[in-house]
């Protein structure tokens, strides 16, 4: 057999091999998009032969996508609402199962030259809140922030398909208020790090999971504790403002995507939800 047949057998082995990869598509929030990358990367070395592709664009963006039938998971920062579930029904999508993967903290934090060590649920929403009259950092406890030449408060958030967004919203404001215009509306949490990093003007929220060392995260005042955002209190609940993190699947589909989904519930599964900075589930 001469060099030329072996060289078309090897293609068409390889090529039957690669047709046999199972892709699932996995899109949604951006508070679990580094998570969901983990568990893919970490669950291919289980099973070689399926592939899931990670992406994000908020849990609003996700949802509508899982409905449509074009991703196989949606990842969500925050519970499906009944609107969602009523239109999946109506695209014959109406066997929509969520799993609970992981309890998250939303971190509020500012930038290091800030001298506040912590907020009321009243003050951040004076900040935030649709007719709040705090535009100044004076105006929260006759805050001075260093490097903030006029001491204006510049609100960092997120977009409103963000699942982040509207749990702080209604975490903060109830869900009859809204947030104010004339924040910066961003794309994600790492985004909203970064810029707070490099403005002393700034306020930003997001998942205890993207937080670092080069932003202050406040604590949160709770009756006469002030209470910080850490896996301890987030699990307890303790911290105000703590959630569950979700996938969502429709029951319909293959068996592939059953058994994964099973595979995040396990212990090395939530063994990664700690790294990535997250609580894993209480069964764990």
């Amino acid at each position: 057999m001469n060099k030329f047949v072996y060289l078309i057998l090897f293609c068409l082995l390889s090529c039957s091999k690669k047709q046999q990869i199972l892709i699932i598509q996995n899109k949604g929030s951006d508070t679990l998009v580094n998570l969901a990358q983990a568990w893919a990367e970490e669950y291919k070395k289980i099973h070689p032969d399926l592939a899931i592709a990670v992406s994000g664009g908020g849990s609003g963006t996700g949802i509508a996508a899982l409905i449509n039938g074009t991703v196989d998971i949606a990842n969500s920062s925050r519970a499906i609402k009944e609107e969602e579930l009523e239109e999946a029904r109506q695209n014959k999508q109406d066997n929509i199962k969520e799993y609970i993967v992981a309890i998250d903290a939303l971190a509020v934090f500012v930038h290091l030259k800030n001298p506040l060590q912590g907020l009321t649920k009243d003050e951040i929403a004076c900040i935030y809140g649709e007719g709040g009259e705090c535009e100044f950092w004076h105006q929260i406890r006759g805050t001075v922030v260093p490097g903030c030449k006029d001491n204006k408060i510049i609100r960092v958030s997120r977009q409103s398909n963000s699942g982040t967004y509207q749990y702080f919203r209604d975490s903060i404001l109830g869900k009859k208020r809204d947030l104010k215009l004339g924040s910066m509306d961003l794309n994600g949490s790492k985004e909203a790090i970064d810029l707070v990093e490099h403005t002393p003007c700034s306020i930003g929220y997001s998942g205890m999971g993207y937080l670092n060392k080069n932003v202050k995260t406040l604590c949160l005042n709770q009756d006469e504790d002030c209470i910080f955002p850490n896996l301890e209190t987030a699990k307890t609940k303790k911290y105000p403002i703590s959630r569950n993190l979700y996938m969502y699947t429709n029951q319909t589909q293959n068996k592939s995507i059953n058994d994964y989904m099973n595979w995040t519930q396990s212990k090395a599964a939530q063994m990664i939800t700690i790294k990535a900075g997250y609580v894993p589930l209480d069964n764990k």
